[in-house]
């Protein structure tokens, strides 16, 4: 499962969005079911920013963000992302040079989809 928090940071606050982002990267790194993270920057255009994490499971984000160093230092952060989608499920995949690998969709079926 990925996530996705953009963000639009002026030029003087810089700073200390990096700070708190690492903060945030940090708290979250050390949940259980944590995969990888990554800040970025747009090269386009700086004032746009991601934090991107994955995770084993819907359900690990979200036991992660009950965490409370991640309420104390990453939900802060994560509520100035823009007000967008940003967790999504893998539906296909493929490694370098392999083959397309398809899974099935871990959303609820009938009329609650």
């Amino acid at each position: 499962m990925l996530v996705t928090n953009r963000f639009v940071v002026e030029a003087e606050t810089v700073d200390e969005f990096t700070r708190a982002a690492h903060d945030a990267l940090a708290a979250l790194a050390a949940r259980p079911g944590y995969l990888r993270g990554e800040l970025l920057r747009a090269l386009d255009d700086p004032d746009h920013w991601l934090l991107v994490t994955e995770w084993e499971s819907v359900g690990a984000y979200r036991r992660a963000l009950g965490g409370f160093d991640v309420k104390v230092t990453a939900v802060p952060l994560l509520a100035r992302s823009m007000d967008e989608p940003s967790a999504y499920e893998t539906l296909a995949s493929a490694a370098p040079d392999g083959e397309i690998v398809v899974a099935a969709s871990d959303r609820a079926a009938g009329p609650y989809r």
